[in-house]
């Protein structure tokens, strides 16, 4: 006879059976997720700040190869790759200056379902379509982010390709560049996580009498292996466990920027509230610990926010006058287009059509760009740039 505690492990197994199962479902062959998606000439024109004229002035003497025409001779449109190279060829990457620094952000609410993990993956995918050089960083044992990138983190994921090998008690690598891995997107890489990242947790909390100068070693250490990796790129997500743990407190200190997600729910904003508490008590004890924490920007991003919930409404005007300005006016929208591509392990930007309605995903996309701009917005002014022009603003070029 089973005990029920032996049903956990029977369960366990049989999840992570059906997570292969589903990916395989999702994915290509190979098991790893293809990025197919397409932007047509006025949608590139858009993204790269120039007329449609511009392009196609470029294709024909030379400068930039035309997207190769389908069987019955349509434009396909053009990759992210395509992009990519149009940007050089152009002169239209947004890329930072060599003096900049890049931007380090957490995303963290030690509240869980508040899409946190929903959005580091679409601020990843929204910043590699706008050209920006990325990194995310999953400091999760859940491992959900990685998960959306197309791995599964118990049968494709070792502990060794986690920050595990570097942040042990008795680490095996001096730097991070080891747990790199590329993903579809060719402007995003991933250090993914695993369920065995958490033994960090436990070898810490062992330590024994050296247990403070060991944490404040890996908490250095941990901003160091990223500032060194970042130097590559432009932007680095980080997505740190929900709970206040080791990891967590080394993320929150390694970061240069922070943004909180919260749903708008009365829960959500009070454990938001306690949240916001600690991280003022902790900050505090880090400093006295001789460990700074400086953040360019703290924002609070309104998720799963529905318009047609009177609730919803009012916990945001709350939420409006207890946060001000630190609260970003655009929420990001409950929809069923998100859901949906969550299903096949994927973000509403790598979605090649709508799932549902061609309305219901127009109107996903539109309230996803907007959100995510206002992020974008303020990494770019942390580097003294204004932000992007809207899209009406654009002339040609």
């Amino acid at each position: 006879m089973h005990s029920e505690v032996e049903r956990l492990s029977e369960m366990a197994q049989a999840g992570e059976r059906m997570i292969e199962r589903l990916r395989k479902q999702a994915f290509l062959p190979d098991s790893r997720k293809g990025l197919n998606i397409r932007f047509g000439i006025a949608e590139a024109a858009q993204l790269l700040g120039c007329s449609t004229n511009r392009i196609r002035m470029a294709e024909d003497d030379g400068r930039l190869p035309p997207p190769p025409p389908t069987e019955n001779g349509r434009r396909p449109g053009y990759s992210i790759e395509a992009l990519q190279h149009m940007r050089e060829v152009l002169g239209a990457s947004p890329a930072r200056a060599p003096l900049d620094r890049p931007a380090m952000i957490a995303v963290q609410n030690f509240k869980g379902g508040v899409g946190k993990s929903t959005v580091t993956t679409h601020l990843a995918h929204y910043f590699a379509i706008q050209g920006y050089r990325v990194l995310v960083v999953d400091c999760d044992s859940q491992a959900t982010t990685t998960t959306l990138f197309g791995f599964n983190p118990h049968f494709n994921i070792t502990r060794e390709q986690t920050l595990y090998p570097y942040l042990s008690i008795d680490p095996t690598q001096t730097d991070l560049l080891y747990a790199v891995q590329k993903t579809p997107w060719p402007n995003v890489d991933l250090i993914p996580s695993n369920l065995e990242l958490f033994d960090v947790e436990y070898e810490l909390a062992a330590s024994g009498a050296d247990g403070g100068s060991v944490l404040a070693s890996r908490f250095r250490k941990l901003k160091q292996g990223l500032e060194d990796l970042a130097r590559d790129y432009d932007v680095v997500i980080l997505d740190p466990p929900p709970a206040l743990g080791t990891i967590s407190l080394a993320v929150m200190q390694a970061a240069n920027a922070l943004i909180v997600p919260l749903a708008a729910t009365t829960p959500d904003f009070c454990s938001t509230v306690q949240f916001l508490s600690m991280m003022d008590q902790v900050t505090g004890q880090l400093s006295q610990a001789g460990l700074t924490v400086d953040y360019d920007f703290v924002r609070l991003l309104c998720s799963k926010f529905d318009g047609n919930d009177p609730s919803h409404a009012m916990v945001r005007q709350i939420m409006e006058q207890t946060f001000g300005p630190a609260l970003l006016p655009v929420s990001i929208l409950e929809s069923a287009e998100i859901s949906h591509a969550a299903l096949r392990m994927m973000t509403v930007y790598e979605l090649e059509r709508p799932i549902g309605s061609v309305r219901t995903h127009k109107r996903c996309r539109a309230n996803l760009d907007e959100a995510m701009a206002q992020v974008a917005a303020l990494v770019r002014r942390g580097w003294g740039l204004a932000a992007p022009a809207s899209p009406e603003a654009v002339v040609n070029g």
